[in-house]
């Protein structure tokens, strides 16, 4: 098992304490468990304890799911859990998609219910566990001494069965986990609600603005290890694997290569290679090198689950399609080659340009349209089978109705002119299709289509359209994490921008035969460094502008780089009312009300600064006063420029405010008792 920080038993939840465990026994996961005893065990129990479909909101109050979620937050600190509970949620899942489930049927509920514990678990962590629970990555599992199949699959869908045939398909599943995190694991058993999950998502934006890195430093013996960011203990090259940087030179990178296609469809010179069509292949070469090898490090599953991943393999497919056309058109001197490649070019930009804008899904509202395109697409795609069964059905018909006096081809643009709107001309030519069975047939075509079947399908994307925005959050969010997680999974040390990542391809790869690979390696880091220095330094100079408190604030990260298990909590600002944070203001380190976290001192100016060290909230505006006093000079400053009226009302809403926390502790102190 890797090495991990142990951490003494969290605290209990006081609405939970006693619970009798003779009704619902949760199973104790050891800190020695390994990831396939662990998916064992809690295959076992969810199967066990849920017999029945339910909904999500009466699944959290079922005890089996309470317990086990109470029993993992205070006694497991095996940081392999959470990712067992969503190999746990795809495993189950997946027997839904059978059929046995009949759709969101039992397996779906112990499915939906492994996340739930899922993310109870991972509200109960610090910020030290979680990043270390989220970003733990699974190495050569043991799964109970059989080795997996070539033909197993991730979510194949494959009941386990019985014997040893059984067995090899679900240790398969499992060894194709290895080598991927936590957060890995997620987007590919699609757990949206773990992944839209407040704690999940401080941890990827951590890694998206650079708050967690991966790297500490670019040398020889430097290896992949998630921690919080030391601006003073970092290496400045280091942050050259910031997703957020990446996104930003690959803007730029796609800007240059829409330049260069421009320029070269408005030179267009087709007797020779141009100097700027050269630049244009090398730029296509350089992308093509740089998304294989993006493939090759995050795995053609995890690969595929983005949906720009599937835009970039067009684009470079239409690139070699070009290129072979162009280059035999130059060599044999044919006009009509040479033209065909260059209208094969003409189709880039339906793909470069909407790429070159990708960035604007990190918005949540374009974020959002993305996933409502893709799912409207798919069920268009299925809608069309109907469609064109229809449609060869008549065609059939009318082609032989009409053999004599039309060509199949002028029966098949006739339907389809039909199809789309234009019935008039079905109209004129049915009489010439057969006077006697022409009209009738015609009628029938007109109204299944444009009547029954324009109106199904329109209602069919129109109710698609409404589900998927009725879970905006969830798959904006999803979308969002898939990009961040494939930008950050390469296990690499170096790796080169775009056209950059061609300089080791020429320079260093043919080395690989008569040097060994700790020189090749020192060689790679030496030249990354001489070729990125301009861009290290843009953002060195960029994050000093910036400043690391400003970007951490940008994305909603309030984690910082420390092993104590109380994160950060703001609570309200002394220039007014700040944002009432529910979540981190009500709910303590452990991710839970009450459990000696709502004590009256909690509430402090500014971030946290002032916050009291005892447990009774002061009840009147002196000792408001005491505390204004005590202030750092720039609050206080704030404060006394606020007009007396505002003063006083500001006094009187602390006031109120820490009456009612004094009130809940009181209460919740009943409780425990």
């Amino acid at each position: 098992m890797p090495s991990y920080v142990r951490t003494p038993h969290r605290s209990p939840r006081p609405e939970f304490d006693g619970f009798d465990a003779s009704v619902v026994n949760p199973p104790i996961i050891h800190d020695d468990m390994n990831f396939s005893e662990m998916c064992d065990t809690f295959i076992s129990f969810f199967s066990e304890h849920i017999e029945a479909p339910q909904t999500l909101s009466s699944l959290k109050l079922v005890p089996a799911v309470s317990h086990l979620g109470v029993q993992l937050a205070e006694r497991s600190h095996n940081p392999a859990t959470v990712a067992a509970l969503l190999w746990c949620r795809a495993e189950f899942a997946s027997g839904d998609e059978d059929g046995e489930g009949f759709g969101v049927g039992v397996y779906m509920t112990r499915a939906l219910a492994c996340e739930v514990v899922a993310c109870d678990l991972t509200s109960s962590l610090s910020a030290a566990e979680a990043l270390q629970y989220l970003c733990h990555e699974l190495s050569v599992l043991d799964v109970s001494g059989a080795e997996p199949t070539e033909s197993s699959y991730l979510l194949s869908g494959q009941s386990n069965g019985g014997g040893s045939g059984g067995a090899d398909v679900e240790n398969g599943r499992r060894k194709r986990y290895e080598g991927m995190t936590t957060l890995e694991i997620a987007v590919l058993a699609d757990c949206k609600k773990f992944i839209s999950h407040r704690p999940v998502q401080k941890i990827i934006n951590g890694i998206w603005d650079g708050s967690i890195s991966f790297w500490k430093s670019l040398d020889v013996d430097g290896s992949k290890s998630p921690h919080f960011f030391n601006p003073r203990k970092a290496d400045p090259f280091c942050r050259l694997r910031v997703p957020k940087y990446q996104k930003a030179f690959e803007a730029l990178f796609f800007a240059t290569l829409l330049g260069l296609y421009y320029f070269v469809l408005v030179e267009r010179n087709p007797y020779r290679i141009m100097p700027s069509e050269i630049a244009l292949i090398v730029f296509f070469t350089a992308f093509a090198v740089d998304e294989f090898s993006s493939m090759k490090d995050s795995g053609v599953t995890f690969y595929a689950a983005d949906f720009w991943s599937w835009l970039d393999m067009f684009i470079i497919l239409i690139g070699v399609i070009f290129l072979g056309f162009r280059i035999s058109g130059v060599v044999k001197d044919s006009d009509d080659i040479t033209d065909t490649a260059f209208d094969i070019l003409s189709l880039e930009a339906l793909l470069l340009v909407p790429r070159l804008f990708s960035l604007f899904t990190l918005d949540p509202y374009f974020g959002v349209l993305i996933p409502c395109l893709k799912q409207m697409t798919k069920e268009f795609m299925k809608f069309s089978v109907l469609v064109l069964i229809l449609y060869f059905g008549f065609l059939t018909t009318f082609s032989l109705l009409a053999r004599d006096r039309m060509s199949f081809k002028d029966v098949s643009w006739m339907l389809i002119n039909v199809f789309f709107g234009s019935s008039y001309v079905g109209f004129d030519a049915m009489r010439e299709i057969s006077p006697i069975l022409g009209p009738p047939l015609m009628l029938i075509f007109v109204i299944m289509t444009n009547i029954l079947l324009i109106t199904s399908l329109i209602s069919l994307l129109s109710n698609s359209l409404t589900n998927m925005m009725a879970n905006a959050r969830e798959e904006y969010l999803f979308m969002f994490s898939t990009m961040v997680l494939e930008a950050s999974t390469s296990n690499r040390l170096v790796v080169f921008y775009p056209p950059l990542n061609l300089l080791p391809l020429i320079l260093l790869r043919p080395l690989r035969l008569v040097v060994s690979s700790q020189k090749l390696r020192k060689w790679r880091i030496t030249l990354l460094k001489f070729s990125h220095c301009l861009f290290a330094l843009a953002i060195l100079i960029f994050e000093r502008i910036k400043g690391r408190n400003a970007n951490a604030r940008s994305r909603g990260f309030s984690w910082g780089p420390s092993n104590d298990k109380k994160p950060v909590h703001h609570g309200l600002g002394i220039g007014g009312i700040g944002i009432l944070n529910r979540h981190s203001m009500w709910v303590g380190a452990t991710g839970r009300l009450g459990a000696g976290r709502l004590a009256g001192g909690r509430l402090g100016f500014g971030n946290g600064g002032l916050q009291a060290a005892g447990g009774g909230a002061p009840t009147s505006s002196s000792s408001i006063d005491e505390r204004l006093e005590t202030a750092e000079p720039p609050v206080e400053s704030r404060f006394n420029r606020l007009a007396p009226k505002d003063q006083e009302e500001l006094r009187r809403v602390r006031i109120s405010v820490e009456e009612l926390t004094r009130k809940m502790d009181a209460i919740l102190s009943q409780t425990r008792e």
